[in-house]
């Protein structure tokens, strides 16, 4: 009838895929790629940094993620803080979770 609009045609017979397994094999699937892209990664970097963190000893030199470089002075077991010392005569007092990496020793003397 129009120039620009076609007719639209009735579907005959029952609709494909009607049954709910495809669906809940969809579901499974998405399940697994969520667990093995995101949670997997992100359980396992929880657990190195928690290790990082019951490592730290005085005298090790740490980066926090504020980009701070600096040697531990004091470390507080039943409080998690510890204290860092960024330069002669000056120390700051940081989280354990604040820490971002142990650096090898002498990277201090060296930037």
């Amino acid at each position: 009838m129009s120039l620009f609009i076609s007719e639209a045609q009735a579907a005959t017979g029952a609709p494909a895929g009607a049954d709910g397994t495809s669906m809940l094999i969809m579901l499974a699937v998405f399940g697994l790629v969520f667990y093995f892209m995101i949670y997997r990664p992100q359980a396992k970097r929880v657990k190195e940094h928690k290790g990082l963190m019951s490592a730290l000893s005085k005298g090790d030199e740490v980066l926090t993620q504020g980009g701070i470089v600096g040697k531990i002075v004091k470390v507080s077991d039943e409080k998690d803080y510890i204290v860092v010392s960024v330069a002669e005569g000056t120390e700051v007092v940081l989280q354990k979770a604040a820490i971002n990496a142990v650096l090898p020793k002498g990277t201090m003397k060296s930037l």
